[in-house]
């Protein structure tokens, strides 16, 4: 039944929930990143270089080695999604630099991650453990589950824009089920290693959310000068997919225990993303009663 959960449900629930990024997007959302390069060159920078940069760097401090360095750094691997779309707008962000993140880097991922995963796996695992991770497949697997979804849920908002409105918020709501289901179900899976596997790699999964979104927000501020964009950067590279994340390390890699990154991850990002929307609404409040 787990076994099912994994293989066969979550990569069908993977390729919804990215059919709903692609409601969520229009063309004018890839030209915005030609009119206004300088933010999404920053963001697209902290997304793509620095985010690896900082797993490598926790993983060396945290002693993290094998399975649970893999996961940890798969998962930086990992674009943002519909989460930090959210996010960006309850916290009043930029949500079209966010959006413009997200789905840019969101064609580009699926290239990255093959190619940088096998580095890992080859760098990180211990001996006697053998992982493979299939470039070309994997790539074939991520642009079918990933790419192409996006492209049709953007047809369908050409489309039926009324329709595609309506159903995004839902698919926003599954999303969430659906990580919730798999994290239970890798939890069952690991049974008596899942406490210790946890303390190992939870203040790992802490530390990458926390460092990533303070960095991204300090990018924001000294390079654009801008609170709005700040904001959108912090959320867009603290908040990874962590479902397409655990979509490889469960589906692909089939391993329970790369997984135990990702999942606590997925779990604190909602805490941290929460008390960070609350603390910049809650600033923005104070400065308008001052003025």
């Amino acid at each position: 039944m787990l076994q099912s959960l994994i293989q066969i449900g979550l990569p069908i629930a993977l390729i919804l929930i990215m059919v709903g990024v692609g409601l969520g997007l229009t063309p004018e959302d890839f030209r915005r990143v030609f009119r206004q390069p300088r933010g999404f060159l920053i963001g697209a920078f902290c997304q793509m270089l620095l985010l690896p940069l900082i797993a490598m760097a926790i993983i060396a401090v945290t002693g993290l080695h094998g399975e649970l360095a893999i996961g940890l750094f798969i998962l930086a691997l990992c674009p943002g999604g519909t989460t930090s779309n959210l996010y960006s707008y309850l916290a009043r962000a930029d949500v079209g630099l966010s959006v413009s993140l997200t789905a840019v880097i969101g064609f580009i991922t699926p290239f990255t991650i093959p190619l940088l995963g096998v580095w890992a796996i080859n760098h990180y695992s211990d001996a006697g453990s053998h992982f493979e991770l299939p470039i070309v497949s994997t790539w074939i697997k991520l642009m079918i589950i990933t790419v192409i979804p996006v492209v049709i849920g953007m047809a369908i908002r050409a489309k039926w824009q009324h329709f595609a409105r309506r159903m995004e918020p839902l698919i926003t709501r599954f999303s969430v089920l659906v990580l919730v289901a798999v994290i239970v179900s890798i939890c069952i899976n690991l049974g008596d290693k899942l406490i210790g596997f946890t303390l190992q790699a939870g203040p790992a999964a802490l530390l990458l959310n926390l460092s990533t979104m303070s960095l991204g927000y300090l990018a924001g501020r000294w390079f654009l000068h801008s609170e709005a964009q700040a904001r959108a950067i912090s959320l867009e590279v603290g908040l990874q997919n962590g479902t397409l994340a655990l979509l490889i390390t469960t589906s692909i890699l089939q391993s329970a225990e790369m997984s135990i990154a990702p999942s606590v991850y997925s779990l604190i990002m909602f805490v941290s993303a929460s008390l960070f929307t609350v603390a910049v609404l809650r600033r923005d409040r104070r400065q308008t009663a001052v003025a």
